[in-house]
């Protein structure tokens, strides 16, 4: 077994990726490769060993879904969090705000962004830089743009979105909007940014996920259209002391 200089724990053709949580170097983050057999559970309790030995001393998984939790489960890991997960089929959506203001997002502006995701989120949720670096490299393909907080200012945002395609599926990885600007149509641009650049590209259908008690971005969601699916997603832990 052995890690990567990607961060790629291997045990045969099992694989893993991991690091530090939102930058905290007590807690690693644990999550399964999308192209590799899904771990076992003497896979995890091996990469338990790995994480232990690199100083860590809690670890948490990305959002899974139940068919992903089995090994974890088996491993000694914990549900922490329980997540919804909503799909959207992308006929028929209606189209951007004519009067939504939006800009790419350059890395330089990354500081802004991170601002506006630390408003937006509880601290377990908030993206640290190498957070939003990984859900800007989670897809093949990706879409990052803000809302403009003055139509007039390119260089104040308001809220932005990361959408994200895989082929032919589709994936919103994150919609945040400041406080102060929440409930002015914002998100929904954003959302309808993203769903429709999707769309154009071929995407059929398309998923989020959001906190079981996220109430506005639930509200959010289902009005766009999103449904429920019958099974959700969680984020699991364990401890390594």
């Amino acid at each position: 077994m052995s890690a990567t200089s990607v961060d790629v724990i291997r045990w045969g053709r099992e694989r893993a990726r991991t690091g530090s949580w939102r930058g905290d170097r007590q807690v690693a983050f644990l999550a399964p490769v999308p192209d590799a057999p899904l771990p076992s559970a003497d896979f995890l309790r091996r990469c338990l060993t790995v994480l232990a030995e690199r100083g860590f001393n809690r670890v948490v998984t990305a959002a899974l879904s139940p068919l992903e939790q089995g090994g974890f489960l088996a491993a000694g890991f914990e549900v922490t969090e329980e997540l919804h997960l909503l799909a959207i089929d992308l006929d028929g959506l209606p189209p951007v705000p004519a009067d939504l203001a939006l800009a790419r997002v350059r890395w330089n502006q990354r500081d802004e962004i991170l601002a506006i995701d630390q408003a937006a989120f509880s601290p377990f949720w908030q993206f640290d830089e190498q957070g939003l670096a990984d859900a800007l490299r989670a897809t093949p393909r990706t879409r990052f743009r803000a809302a403009l907080a003055r139509p007039d200012d390119a260089r104040r945002f308001a809220g932005y979105a990361i959408c994200g395609r895989s082929g032919s599926r589709g994936f919103v990885q994150r919609l945040a909007v400041l406080p102060d600007f929440q409930r002015r149509g914002l998100g929904r641009g954003l959302l309808l940014d993203g769903l429709n650049w999707m769309r154009r590209r071929g995407v059929a259908r398309a998923v989020v996920n959001t906190q079981l008690d996220n109430a506005p971005a639930l509200s959010l969601y289902l009005e766009t259209g999103f449904r429920r699916e019958p099974s959700g997603l969680s984020v699991l832990s364990a401890g390594l002391r």
